[in-house]
This record gives C-alpha cells, sequence and structure tokens, in this order.
C-alpha cells in the first residue's frame, strides 16, 4: 500500500469522525436488541458451566443474563447470535 492511499484514508477518517460527508464505505452490523441466552443454552443442552467454558464467557455472566440482571452488550450480543444461528461454526473457529 502507498504512502499516498495511507494519507488518505486517514484524512478521511479523521473527516468521518467529525461528521463530515466523505465517500466511505459504511458496514452497518444490526444485532437483535435481546437475545434469550437461556434458550440458546437449552437447544445446545448444557449447563450453564459447560456453556460458559465452551464459549469463553463467565459462569457469573451467564447467571446474570439468564436471570435479567443484564442483558449481553456489544460482541457478547454478536457472538451470542452467531452462537444461535451456527454454534457448530463458532465451536470450529474456537478449536485448536
Amino acid at each position: 500500500m502507498s504512502a499516498h492511499k495511507i494519507i488518505t484514508g486517514l484524512r478521511q477518517a479523521v473527516a468521518y469522525a467529525r461528521g463530515e460527508a466523505v465517500d466511505v464505505r459504511e458496514t452497518v452490523v444490526r444485532t437483535p436488541p435481546e437475545v434469550d441466552v437461556k434458550a440458546i443454552r437449552d437447544r445446545l443442552g448444557l449447563t450453564q458451566r459447560q456453556f460458559a467454558l465452551r464459549f469463553g464467557f463467565s459462569v457469573g455472566s451467564i447467571r446474570n443474563w439468564e436471570q435479567g440482571h443484564r442483558q449481553p452488550e456489544g460482541p457478547a450480543r454478536v457472538l451470542l447470535t452467531v452462537i444461535d444461528k451456527r454454534a457448530d461454526a463458532v465451536l470450529e473457529a474456537l478449536s485448536p
């Protein structure tokens, strides 16, 4: 990549951050507002501990989500959505 392209990209990023109109491609990822963690876990036939260990969550987070004390946010909600639709793909990606 040339220095000119890098400088152009940086200028576009700064302009975008300022809210200026920039001719760039923008990808928006929409996730569901809520994720039913217990339903996902039940479909997979896993205990809270097994689910947490298999997918890299803390058991406390699983409990809080399932009991309604908290809702998964950001990357956790994205990961849970992917687990819900393609748990096999996530397990494959996480395997050594």
